[in-house]
């Protein structure tokens, strides 16, 4: 029987955690939060791990900040991340989306295990959400831009449960970080760095694409260009842990038993 999930307020997070093992932390997309990967981590295939599941700052049930970062957003979140996470022995990150690129910036900053880039932004093509929030002001993005993306995603398709969720998680999300982030990652994809970056980390890592609608076409020429080791799984959009949830442990778990060894 797995130990009962247990819950924490640590470094201004709510942070959650369950299962016994080698620690796997997962680090949720910008709007999302760590409910997104309930189902997930409760996969059989997953059951020899323990894992941690925070709500990064102004998402889920974490508090708001009080103040917009001043300077580069997500550096200071991976900032904020690297300092929680030091203090124990090296974990697994694994990211998704906005969660991705911050599992590269903090693999760069502290000793991990292995990393997990879940499609990640690489390049401009994937900024879908973010090129959204970035095409405002930060007043009009507040006043109505936001309430205008919610109500676009839950009419989308109100039946479909990734749809669902992210809908359900931007309401708890804070406007302005959701826009300053949106801001910061539409910058740092289209430098077109980041494939790289994470082929440079002193750590095992694995790229999973959802295909045909999880990064774009440049992206996966990145990957390739850069020598990073990638998996497509298809059907699938940007949420394979959602769409393909065993395919994505058959890809999944035995690079995690790899990193644990």
């Amino acid at each position: 029987m797995r130990p009962a999930p247990s819950w924490s307020f640590e470094h201004d997070m709510i942070v959650r955690r369950h299962g016994a093992g080698p620690e796997v932390v997962w680090i949720h997309g910008m709007g999302e939060w760590s409910v997104s990967y309930d189902s997930i981590v409760r996969h059989p295939r997953f059951a020899a791990f323990s894992h941690t599941l925070p709500d990064l700052p102004g998402y889920g049930r974490s508090p708001w900040p009080a103040e917009l970062p001043e300077g580069d957003s997500l550096d200071q979140l991976a900032d904020h991340l690297a300092a929680w996470l030091s203090p124990r022995p090296p974990a697994v990150l694994i990211g998704h989306s906005m969660g991705g690129v911050l599992a590269t910036l903090v693999a760069e900053r502290i000793p991990a295990r292995g990393v997990v880039d879940i499609d990640g932004n690489l390049s401009r093509g994937d900024c879908s959400f973010s090129a959204r929030g970035a095409a405002w002001t930060l007043e009009e993005f507040t006043a109505r831009g936001f309430a205008e993306l919610r109500a676009e995603i839950l009419t989308e398709d109100a039946r479909d449960p990734a749809l669902q969720d992210f809908h359900a998680s931007l309401c708890a999300s804070s406007p302005a970080l959701f826009y300053r982030n949106s801001i910061d990652l539409v910058r740092l994809s289209s430098t077109d760095t980041l494939a790289e970056r994470l082929a440079k980390l002193r750590c095992p890592t694995l790229f999973v694409a959802g295909i045909p609608d999880g990064v774009c076409e440049r992206s996966r020429e990145l990957l390739d260009r850069d020598g990073v080791r990638w998996v497509g799984i298809e059907p699938a959009r940007t949420w394979t842990y959602i769409d393909a949830p065993d395919a994505f442990t058959d890809a999944v778990e035995p690079f995690l038993v790899s990193c644990s060894r």
